[in-house]
């Protein structure tokens, strides 16, 4: 039996005016004691008009953190808040496996990744990523100046080309980055069109249709490539940088103390590069609030580490990125008072969490004062997970995210010059992932204090 909590909301001050945490449930709803039904069937299409905005709306209309319906025929119980991001990444009996369809697992996971394990063994694999991405601090400092130099490579060329997308510019300034840190084989001739793959891989996952299935079949060509680089590895006839990640991959040991297949080092080495060129959506929602909000560009020309880091991570926040994750029951289990059951499929509101208003003060403004920062401990804060990124299912990538992030930042503030021409700059919410309608061009690129010739 769930009692109802009826206590006064308590709002916890964290440190600004702008950042509130409410005890009870997502949107400061209260957890019902029945799980609510969708009153429609199935809402597979609904969801695929709705996007982003599919989630928050029935827990608006529902007045619950938590309602149950179908999509694709599938009951799936959907959840928000911070209260429900504990379950979903921090619960052990919850597994990744089967909480996301087949495409968009091919497309961005993949059959044997660290987010298709569980237990020891993802706790194992997961390790790796934690020590490439987040504990290896002279890796991380290599990834970023990796960046900054392969982005300034591409100034002189913009200053020739008048029109610039910068979306696709950054896809393959971050592709070849990838390259560069992971020492992942280099095919000059198919540069461009790899990262224009990797970039429709993320573009394609939350779609089904030719497009998605042309993209799988050019995925498995560049999973191809891979394989046959830790095959020459093996053989001794490829050696990377000591200490590299693909030297990392080549080299790792599972949980058995067996060393990974060429087809998952492949996988998991993708799984380190699309991540990196995904990145490239946040600067560019970067260089939108830039442009929105114009007196940020001047703060952040003049250095300040303690600002590129609230510019960044308030872009985090408020920009859509990945809308909700899965996740299944392993096994039958009471919590709150539902029977949650073994197969029952899970999903989490990430977007609508990051919104809410119990958590954010005027959550749809922009405000990088509210201090919010990467912390296990916050379970409102969720653009890229929640709990423990060694433990859990958190992203470990969030923190080289953070860091490209305000370095792309300062480049833009700081470094050039460039006028917007006349677009549409507007962001649909009903297109997943999104960004800007004409994907924010620029023009007349100059290095910062350069008169316009």
């Amino acid at each position: 039996m769930i009692v109802q909590d009826t206590r006064p909301v308590q709002l916890e001050a964290t440190g600004t005016p702008d950042r509130v945490v409410d005890h009870r449930g997502g949107g400061g709803r209260i957890w019902p004691p029945k799980i609510p039904r969708s009153p429609v069937f199935d809402e597979t299409l609904s969801l695929m008009r709705e996007g982003y905005g599919f989630l928050p709306r029935r827990f608006a209309d529902l007045d619950t953190p938590i309602f149950r319906t179908r999509l694709m025929l599938r009951d799936v119980i959907c959840m928000t808040g911070p209260i429900a991001a504990r379950l979903i990444y921090d619960d052990a009996r919850l597994t990744r496996v089967g909480a996301m369809p087949q495409t968009v697992l091919r497309l961005l996971q993949d059959k044997g990744s660290v987010q298709q394990l569980d237990g020891a063994a993802h706790r194992h694999r997961k390790a790796l990523f934690v020590r490439i991405l987040m504990e290896d601090k002279g890796s991380l400092d290599r990834l970023v100046a990796t960046f900054r130099r392969q982005f300034l490579e591409r100034v002189p060329d913009w200053s020739r080309m008048g029109a610039v997308a910068l979306g696709k510019e950054l896809d393959l300034i971050l592709f070849r980055t990838a390259l560069s840190w992971t020492q992942a084989p280099v095919d000059a001739d198919l540069l461009e069109d790899d990262a224009a793959l990797v970039a429709d891989m993320i573009e394609n996952a939350g779609h089904v249709g030719p497009r998605t299935f042309g993209t799988l079949f050019r995925r498995s060509l560049l999973e191809r490539r891979f394989r046959a680089a830790f095959r020459e590895i093996r053989r001794g006839k490829l050696t990377p940088m000591p200490g590299s990640p693909m030297a990392m991959l080549a080299g790792y040991r599972d949980v058995h103390g067996q060393l990974l297949s060429p087809t998952v080092a492949a996988v998991e080495l993708i799984n380190l590069i699309r991540p990196l060129v995904a990145i490239g959506r946040y600067i560019v929602f970067a260089a939108l609030r830039l442009e929105r909000h114009p007196q940020w560009k001047e703060i952040l020309a003049e250095p300040d580490a303690e600002r590129l880091t609230d510019f960044a991570e308030e872009v985090r926040r408020i920009s859509p990125f990945f809308p909700f994750v899965g996740a299944v029951a392993r096994a039958s289990f009471d919590w709150k008072g539902y029977r949650i059951r073994r197969g029952q499929w899970l999903m989490l509101d990430l977007y609508g969490s990051c919104h809410a208003g119990e958590a954010f003060r005027a959550p749809d403004e922009f405000r990088p004062g509210r201090g919010v920062r990467r912390d296990e401990a916050d379970y409102s804060f969720i653009p890229q997970g929640a709990g423990s990124t060694a433990r859990g299912h958190r992203c470990p990538g969030e923190m080289a995210t953070v860091e490209i992030l305000k370095e792309a930042a300062r480049l833009l503030a700081g470094v050039i010059d460039y006028e917007v021409p006349e677009q549409d700059l507007s962001v649909s919410l009903t297109t997943v992932p999104t960004g800007p309608t004409d994907g924010f061009i620029i023009s007349g690129v100059r290095w910062r204090g350069m008169e316009r010739a």
